[in-house]
């Protein structure tokens, strides 16, 4: 217990006065009103929202202008790496037969301390050169999702939901496919630390930040190598390369296809929206952020990147993570930039009329047109 010429005493319970108690008159030149305090952080940043508009977004005018101005800003943010690449030092640790054709298991040196894991799809309804697609999985178990096989043992087929096995439907339709396993997931998971996150990009994420190599570009940079492994084969036609992925497949899908010259089709679902409908209004996976992208350009700016090759963006009617009103909003924006780039035709949109997933009977049909 303590006292002071202050008055202070701890030992006598603190007293509610009643609400009709009369309080101390307020200086004149002080407002009485009271409003709600603005607590939440996301008040704030709704406040940054409708405050700060894209500096880089497209207004009208050259679009190859723009693209060159915008696409270096985009690289950057992502830490995109330049320089040397080191060798591919490709091996195959196994290859089967499957009804559609064959089915290789690779591993790649992306770069140094960083291996790739991959499945090499050929189609046995197709004579080469085969057009391919870099098909990558989003928050889900793994690449095997895209052969339709367990993930730890690839002899085991396994049910896929949602149209989530790409290689296999590419191979049904005469395309070759490379599926990747992205950085933390499935096979490429975190299993070094001694304390690791429950979620699986949490702790990559967290320090690729800190090391000023965004995940999302890690990720972009391992796709550009499959396409370097492409590049070693002879069995490849270079006019018809797509990326295509859902989820967070989609948002390596939207990324690759605006910065990597050598896409010519992109096919990416369940991401593509605008970044104030989604990824800034409702709980999303970190590895979908890019530090200080919103102040430069939506999402619609970076898929417009790709302009004018032909784009099918694929939503779902129900998703309420990326909501299909966002998407309408940022597909106009998109098609915008398409119609001054002179390809209105080349930019598709395909609403599947469930949630989170992709459509395939919807999407693959257009696709096929282009």
């Amino acid at each position: 217990m303590f006292s002071s010429d202050i008055g202070v005493c701890i030992n006598r319970p603190f007293q509610w006065h009643n609400s009709e108690t009369t309080l101390e008159r307020e200086p004149a030149n002080m407002t009485a009103t009271i409003t709600e305090p603005t607590l939440s952080p996301s008040l704030f940043h709704r406040h940054l929202m409708d405050t700060v508009q894209p500096a880089m977004s497209y207004d009208v005018g050259d679009v190859g202008k723009w693209q060159s101005r915008l696409r270096p800003k985009v690289r950057e943010l992502v830490g995109f790496p330049d320089g040397d690449r080191i060798a591919l030092n490709p091996h195959s640790l196994w290859k089967r037969d499957h009804e559609y054709g064959t089915i290789e298991k690779l591993i790649l040196s992306s770069e140094p301390g960083s291996d790739i894991l991959a499945y090499l799809c050929l189609p046995a309804n197709a004579t080469p050169p085969y057009p391919f697609f870099i098909c990558v999985q989003g928050h889900t178990t793994g690449m095997h999702h895209s052969i339709a096989v367990e993930r730890d043992d690839n002899s085991i087929p396994m049910q896929i939901e949602g149209d989530r096995d790409f290689g296999l439907q590419c191979m049904a339709r005469g395309i070759g496919a490379l599926c990747i396993e992205q950085r933390s997931f499935g096979e490429r998971r975190e299993r070094h630390q001694d304390w690791i996150s429950t979620h699986p990009c949490h702790d990559a994420t967290m320090q690729a930040l800190m090391l000023g190599r965004p995940l999302i570009g890690q990720r972009i940079f391992d796709v550009d190598r499959g396409l370097d492994y492409l590049e070693t084969r002879d069995d490849v036609d270079w006019s018809r390369i797509g990326i295509m992925g859902n989820s967070g497949g989609g948002t390596i899908s939207v990324f690759s296809a605006a910065l990597l010259p050598r896409i010519t089709h992109a096919m990416p679902s369940c991401y593509f929206c605008t970044f104030r409908d989604s990824i800034m209004s409702i709980y999303h996976c970190a590895d979908n952020y890019v530090p200080g992208l919103l102040p430069l350009a939506e999402n619609a700016d970076v898929m417009g990147l790709f302009a004018p090759r032909p784009v099918v963006v694929v939503c779902g009617k129900e998703d309420p993570q990326f909501p299909v009103d966002g998407v309408r909003r940022a597909f106009a924006d998109l098609q915008k930039i398409y119609r001054a780039a002179g390809a209105a035709d080349r930019c598709h949109l395909v609403v599947g009329e469930g949630g989170h997933r992709f459509y395939a009977d919807d999407a693959w049909p257009v696709m096929m047109q282009e």
